[in-house]
């Protein structure tokens, strides 16, 4: 994918007029919706900055200064997307259980959310090399949010003990990693397996992993 550069736009003094005289700022939620509208009918690999700013209705030069490529307005809407998606899951698991079936649950639960979210199935299913950066050399921003969250509730079964002791970086990298296989993997891997049986082995797995 190659990054669309600002020497292709050009600026005629209309557009100029045309932002100055909306006397606001577009919100960035307005520009990531669209990019999520442009990503989901053609893919990664067939989105343009231009055609984000079309369904925006705002100039090119608008999104350029916000986004200089396609790539980074893809991660700021996974990090937006994947961040809303693992805040409702971990809403809705039960706060009165213990912090191990806690995590439990939250792994099981984000796996099912993000194997049914159009946005990660469209990635996945069109430009899945475009995650492996994420797998292969660094960890992103919705990793990295991820691990927050996991390592509040491993810190708290140490405290409850519902979580057996062990370095907590190493804990939550672990459970990172095997969530993260699961979602990565989750189309192939339910085509001859029916996907609550994988979710309850999944269930399975963590709780072991984690019981003291």
């Amino acid at each position: 994918m190659k990054p669309e550069r600002h020497t292709s736009v050009r600026t005629g003094a209309g557009a100029v007029v045309a932002e100055r005289a909306t006397g606001s700022r577009v919100p960035d939620d307005a520009l990531l919706d669209a990019a999520r509208t442009c990503v989901l009918a053609g893919g990664v690999r067939r989105t343009t900055l231009t055609d984000i700013a079309r369904v925006a209705g705002v100039s090119r030069m608008t999104l350029y200064r916000r986004y200089p490529d396609v790539r980074s307005v893809l991660a700021a809407l996974m990090t937006r997307e994947f961040g809303a998606l693992l805040h409702r899951v971990n809403a809705a698991i039960d706060a009165s259980q213990p912090a191990r079936a806690r995590l439990t649950d939250l792994g099981v639960a984000a796996v099912r959310a993000l194997g049914a979210d159009p946005l990660l199935r469209t990635v996945l299913d069109r430009d899945a090399e475009l995650l492996l950066p994420y797998v292969t050399e660094r960890l992103g921003s919705t990793q990295r949010l991820a691990e927050q969250v996991v390592a509040g509730l491993v810190a708290e079964g140490h405290a409850d003990g519902s979580v057996r002791r062990g370095e907590p970086g190493a804990q939550v990298r672990a459970l990172l990693l095997t969530v993260q296989s699961f979602v990565l993997s989750w189309r192939p891997a339910t085509h001859d397996v029916p996907d609550e049986a994988l979710l309850s082995e999944l269930r399975h797995l963590l709780d072991e992993s984690l019981r003291p």
